[in-house]
């Protein structure tokens, strides 16, 4: 979960100061009367906010983290970690990923980058002293899914499309506000502004929905990478053992809790905005599989 987060936060942030720099400068002012130049326009800097995200995805999750990134393995445990991944990366057809561990009590891990070539796996502390070897090696391998898999590139590609509607509506509903409401025939004024930037944070937050559909979407097949380069039975057991300690205090800043492979469903509306779907239908979906 931890990559999805990063990437949306990136991207959200690149949108916000490409609006402001773009009224600042004056270069945001279409009309509406000429549908075809706003939608060019709204999908060029759209897709720039996703791609820009994908690119700082490793980045920006190495410095949130504080991942040590493994270089020269020191102890027994990171010299079993490297060959894990290597063996499973091998197994599923990518490159060696970057290896790393980063300082967290509870179980967690992430993988993250911006093709499946040039890759991050990182594991918490907490999950490599708690888990046994046969469900660490599950869960790495549910993150190498991940990567063999581009869900970061498809995301990229999905948050461009959404990033290029919420601009393009947020703008007609500004022109509407601006013209029919309220009258203004002497070019975009207050109104259009205050009604742009209101509907970009409504429409952002029915997108996001569509985002965290296809990120629970891609959980199951995650899933399914890992019980096949790991094991069916092992895959179960590292999800029982992630449920088990859904009850353990976290140590970690609130931003970071449901960032990884850890991360629970709630019902209701909360539960279109999580990325993961709840541990139990996982491990139902793994046993039906199985």
């Amino acid at each position: 979960m931890m990559r999805i987060m990063l990437f949306l936060a990136t991207n959200i942030a690149v949108l916000i100061i490409a609006s402001i720099t773009l009224k600042l400068l004056g270069v945001d002012r279409f009309t509406g009367q000429n549908y075809g130049s706003l939608l060019v326009f709204c999908a060029v800097f759209g897709f720039a906010g996703s791609l820009v995200s994908l690119f700082l995805s490793k980045w920006m999750a190495k410095m949130s983290t504080k991942t040590e990134i493994i270089t020269q393995p020191r102890t027994r445990h990171e010299q079993w970690l490297m060959q894990t991944v290597e063996e499973l990366s091998r197994e599923a057809g990518i490159k060696m990923p970057e290896v790393g561990i980063f300082p967290a009590y509870e179980s967690n891990a992430f993988a993250t980058g911006w093709n499946k070539n040039d890759a991050l796996v990182a594991v918490s502390q907490g999950l490599l002293e708690r888990f046994s070897p046969d469900e660490v090696r599950a869960v790495l391998a549910h993150e190498i899914g991940h990567v063999a898999n581009g869900d970061m590139v498809t995301l990229a590609l999905i948050q461009g499309v959404v990033n290029t509607f919420v601009m393009f509506f947020a703008r007609i509903f500004g022109n509407f506000v601006d013209k029919v409401i309220l009258k203004n025939e002497d070019g975009p004024g207050i109104g259009y502004f205050v009604a742009t930037i209101f509907a970009e944070l409504v429409l952002g937050i029915l997108a996001s929905i569509i985002v965290m559909w296809f990120s629970r979407k891609r959980e199951f097949k995650a899933d399914e990478a890992g019980a096949r380069l790991a094991g069916t039975g092992a895959m179960i057991a590292a999800l029982q053992r992630l449920r088990a300690e859904q009850e353990v205090p976290v140590t970690m800043p609130n931003s970071l809790t449901a960032f990884g492979i850890n991360g629970g469903l709630k019902g209701g509306l909360a539960g279109l905005l999580m990325t993961h779907p709840p541990l139990e239908v996982r491990i139902e979906a793994l046993r039906q599989r199985g």
